[in-house]
């Protein structure tokens, strides 16, 4: 019998670690300790409106934030939603055209979806500024078909900001969504009109089960971040439609408030993480989270 290697399994054994080591440090560096920072402040009080923060359990911060921005919250989960499901609306159709009869034109239509991604993000609204505009073509268009009131007006609405987040984030649900859908052996689709399934059978029991994966990382990519945005509020909406984020960027660059700041950034990311792991529950995701 060979005689086992100690040293080779200790190597075996160490090896994990190290691989793992550089990547857990940027974590920590990065994430944790920021985090831990964070949460330090979240827990100051301020003397004064130029004083240091001073750690002191300062947990009527917490209570401060449901208080007194519970509008700004509900507003902001509200936009995102409304985003995402805009965003997947419009994505899905888009993707399967493409993963499905694209053909040797895939690669052009992909390329045209991340085009935006060329652009700044700030110059990509300010642009959405512009075409709704009160005497923007479209505005003027929808009034002279009736579609607006003759004074009515895009611009400074909640459909404005919900209509930027969607925008601004669609690619962020194109792309999962296809390589979803790109995973997809399309045998399996002829196997189902095989056994006596039409086409919209097929897609609701083979196609769409099999394509759960991308929907699920789309949403997250797009209802995430577009909850935490402050752009598109703060250029295409008005003060009836400010989010949690233009809060937070207030008390952290206007009012100097960190600790209120602070915790509601911890708010947030709690209520964030309790939508995720509900709707990975509801999707029958769980494994993904």
């Amino acid at each position: 019998m060979l005689e086992r290697d100690p040293e080779g399994r200790k190597q075996a054994r160490v090896a994990p670690w190290l691989l793992l080591a550089p990547g857990m440090l940027w974590l920590f560096l990065f994430y944790f300790f920021p985090l831990w920072t964070l949460l330090r402040m979240s827990l100051s009080s301020r003397p004064s409106r130029f004083a240091d923060p001073v750690f002191s359990w300062e947990w009527s911060n917490y209570s401060d934030a449901f208080s007194r921005y519970g509008a700004q919250f509900s507003r902001s989960f509200l936009y995102a939603a409304l985003a995402t499901v805009a965003a997947l609306l419009i994505a899905y159709p888009l993707a399967y055209v493409i993963a499905f009869r694209g053909g040797a034109w895939k690669n052009v239509l992909l390329g045209l979806c991340v085009v935006p991604f060329f652009t700044n993000y700030l110059i990509r609204t300010l642009a959405w500024r512009t075409i709704l505009g009160d005497q923007a073509p479209v505005v003027e268009t929808l009034r002279s078909l009736g579609v607006l009131a003759p004074d009515g007006r895009l611009l400074r609405t909640p459909l404005a900001v919900v209509g930027g987040l969607t925008y601004n984030f669609l690619p962020f649900m194109i792309l999962p969504i296809y390589v979803a859908l790109e995973k997809i052996d399309p045998r399996l689709v002829d196997a189902a009109r095989d056994l006596y399934s039409n086409t919209w059978r097929a897609f609701r029991k083979v196609v769409f089960p099999l394509s759960l994966p991308g929907v699920f990382a789309g949403s997250l990519l797009v209802f995430i971040p577009a909850a935490g945005d402050f752009v598109n509020s703060y250029y295409l909406g008005s003060a009836k439609t400010t989010m949690i984020g233009n809060v937070v960027q207030d008390q952290f660059l206007v009012q100097l408030d960190y600790p209120v700041a602070a915790a509601l950034s911890f708010v947030f990311m709690a209520i964030v993480m309790a939508v995720v792991i509900t709707y990975a529950r509801l999707l029958g995701t769980e494994d993904l989270v």
